[in-house]
């Protein structure tokens, strides 16, 4: 079977979705402090439960995408570089920001969710970073979910899981070439038409999350992260399967806008006002919906953005290194905002929008200057030998 890997050309659709969809996390996240009945490490006084159908639409395909999009990353690095380079890359760019932020850019999160919860005095920041710092610390009784008691990932969990992952599945890699059976894991998405490769993929999932996924709701993210990702690896550069989701997206859109109005309707109607167990008939179709929709939407997503997003831009470069860094910070801009802004009364409407707006502005300034730092752009998982990003006329 042809290897599409040997493909050189840049996939700019690839780069541009990226960006989309870590700038769509400032969205959601902000939208974590408004929407009613869903917890957060802080809480507008705002919230809406009109939000969830927003949220709901968002969080079906939002974790899955960025899984997917990393395998399809890593199945392409690990074709032009060695394996000891490509782990030695991940190491480095995964653990270093990962541990400079559990311990510098996450800890306000705690401090605005101790306070807000009425868990600590009232004392300043540089007192409560003091006690960070002691494992055993009397104020952190109650916080002891971390990785080391009461010193958490947030929303870095996705750097620590994806080293991980990628571990795991570079393993899995190897041996199955090792064993000649790689090629029969990426036929379907190298020869299969859309429609059957679509029903495999949402049958392959459900099996996977009633079969062998944990129970608990941890154990269920991080299951269902590596099985995209790994997705995503077999995805890569098939061109058969890019045509296909390029050329139906627009009969995708369809199916997915139907898929979500059938399955919020069902949370709606039944759902939220279910007080038992489901039978396992309606457990399994109850999965089958959910991996309908998330799949349908997934493929939308890659179809527009091959047949539209395929293009370089002079702000491509810019933006494509800021991801990181502003990843990094934006969940504990949006959560310190909201706090600092909260006694200011501003309202259900202002006060998300200046959430907003300060956060990406917040992301923008620490990003010009972690660029311009040989050991900010380490700790933030940016090359450091490289030339200062110049956004360029075309």
């Amino acid at each position: 079977m042809a290897d599409d890997l040997t493909v050189t050309e840049r996939r700019y659709d690839l780069d541009w979705l990226r960006i989309l969809v870590f700038g769509l996390l400032i969205f959601y996240h902000a939208g974590m402090l408004y929407v009613a009945d869903w917890g957060f490490h802080y809480k507008s006084e705002h919230r809406s439960e009109w939000l969830q159908n927003l949220m709901i639409l968002v969080n079906q395909w939002r974790l899955p995408l960025l899984f997917l999009i990393s395998g399809i990353a890593m199945r392409i690095l690990v074709s032009k570089v060695s394996l000891g380079r490509f782990v030695a890359l991940r190491t480095v760019r995964l653990w270093v920001p990962l541990l400079f932020g559990i311990w510098v850019v996450v800890p306000p999160q705690l401090y605005v969710e101790m306070l807000s919860k009425g868990d600590l005095p009232s004392i300043s920041y540089h007192q409560f970073y003091q006690a960070f710092f002691d494992l055993s610390h009397p104020y952190f009784t109650e916080y002891q979910s971390g990785i080391f008691p009461h010193v958490d990932v947030n929303h870095l969990w996705y750097i620590r899981e994806l080293w991980y992952f990628s571990m795991y599945l570079l393993g899995g890699y190897l041996v199955l070439r090792w064993l000649k059976l790689w090629p029969w894991m990426e036929r379907p998405f190298a020869t299969w038409g859309l429609w059957p490769l679509t029903l495999g993929l949402v049958a392959g999932m459900s099996v996977l999350h009633l079969g062998l996924f944990p129970d608990d709701g941890e154990g269920i993210r991080k299951a269902r992260g590596f099985a995209f990702l790994c997705c995503g690896f077999l995805i890569g550069w098939h061109r058969q399967f890019w045509q296909q989701v390029a050329a139906n997206r627009s009969r995708l859109l369809i199916l997915a806008v139907v898929s979500y109005a059938v399955l919020i309707g069902y949370y709606h109607r039944y759902f939220q006002g279910r007080t038992e167990s489901p039978g396992q008939l309606m457990e399994v179709l109850e999965t089958g919906l959910v991996y309908l929709n998330r799949w349908l939407w997934l493929l939308v997503i890659l179809g527009y953005a091959r047949a539209c997003l395929n293009h370089n831009h002079r702000w491509l470069p810019y933006l494509n290194e800021a991801v990181y860094p502003w990843y990094i910070l934006h969940q504990t801009l949006i959560i310190v905002l909201a706090w600092w802004l909260a006694p200011q009364q501003w309202g259900p409407v202002l006060e998300p929008i200046w959430v907003i707006v300060l956060t990406f502005a917040g992301c923008f300034a620490g990003y010009e200057i972690i660029r311009r730092f040989a050991v900010l752009r380490l700790l933030f998982g940016l090359k450091i030998e490289r030339a200062p990003v110049k956004i360029k006329d075309r």
